[in-house]
C-alpha cells in the first residue's frame, strides 16, 4: 500500500492550561479529500496551524512525503508542497486578483514573472475568477475573496491544499460551483483537507471526515458514517 501524503501522529498543542489539540492522529493518502468537522472551540483551525507551519507541537508527529516538518518555518512548508486558505481571506488589497495570484506563484513557488503570470491566468479560470483578474482586491465581493484565497493557494502548486470554508455564506444555489470546483482540484492529483460546516458540501465532496470536539478525535469514516454516528450528533446537538 502507498505511504500517506501526510500523517499526523499523536500531536498535542496546549495554550497554557487549554489543550486545543489532544493526542490526534490521521492519515491523508494522495488524492484523498478528507473533511475535517467539529463545532466551534474543536481545534480544527490548531490543527491546520499545526501541519501549515504557524504553531509547533507541544507533542507528536507530522510528516508528509516522508519528511518531518513539525516546527519548519510555513514557508518552508509551503515550498515542500502544502497550501492553505484561511476562513478571513487575506489578500493583498491594493492588488488586482491577478497580481494577489501572481505573487504567490513567485514567492511560493519561485517563478519568473511571465511564467507567474501564466500559472496565475490558469488557476484563475480554475476557480472561476478570469472576468475579475483586473478588479482589485478591496473592490471584490467577500465571497470571491475566498475563491481568490483558493486561487493563490493553488498558484503554489500543492500537492496538499488545506481549505478552510470555503463554501460559508453561501446561498444554496452557489454550492454546485464549489463543489465543482473541489473535484477539478482534485482531479489534478492534489489532495484536500477540507473544514467546513455546509453539511451539503461534506456530503458531496469528501471520501471521509474526521470529527474533532475539544481538541480529540471522536470520530472518522464516511459521510453516511460519520451522519449516523452517536458521538457526532451529541458533540453538534446536545
Amino acid at each position: 500500500m502507498e505511504a500517506p501524503i501526510l500523517s499526523v501522529v499523536g500531536v498535542t498543542k496546549r495554550f497554557g492550561g487549554l489543550v486545543a489539540v489532544n493526542d490526534l492522529s490521521f492519515d491523508v493518502r494522495a488524492g484523498d479529500i478528507l473533511g475535517l468537522m467539529g463545532p466551534n472551540g474543536a481545534g480544527k483551525s490548531t490543527l491546520l496551524n499545526i501541519i501549515g507551519g504557524e504553531y509547533k507541537p507541544d507533542s507528536g508527529i507530522v510528516k508528509f512525503k516522508g519528511h518531518d516538518i513539525a516546527g519548519l518555518s510555513p514557508h518552508k512548508i509551503c515550498h515542500l508542497g502544502i497550501a492553505r486558505t484561511y476562513q478571513i481571506p487575506r489578500p493583498f488589497t491594493n492588488l488586482t486578483a491577478l497580481q494577489n495570484t501572481m505573487v504567490a506563484a513567485i514567492f511560493g513557488r519561485g517563478l519568473e514573472k511571465s511564467a507567474a503570470e501564466s500559472e496565475a491566468t490558469k488557476v484563475l479560470d480554475i476557480t472561476e475568477l478570469s472576468e475579475k483578474k483586473e478588479v482589485v482586491a478591496k473592490d471584490l465581493a467577500a465571497l470571491t475573496l475566498k475563491r481568490l484565497e483558493l486561487a493563490r493557494a493553488l498558484a503554489t502548486k500543492p500537492a496538499l491544499v488545506m481549505i478552510d470554508e470555503v463554501a460559508a455564506g453561501l446561498i444554496e444555489a452557489e454550492i454546485p460551483k464549489i463543489l465543482d470546483i473541489l473535484k477539478e482540484i482534485n482531479k489534478m492529483g492534489i489532495s484536500i483537507i477540507l473544514v467546513e460546516h455546509v453539511m451539503r458540501v461534506m456530503m458531496e465532496a469528501v471520501d471521509r471526515i474526521i470529527v474533532m470536539d475539544n481538541g480529540v478525535k471522536i470520530a472518522e469514516g464516511t459521510p453516511k458514517e460519520i451522519m449516523e454516528d452517536r458521538k457526532v450528533i451529541e458533540a453538534y446537538f446536545g
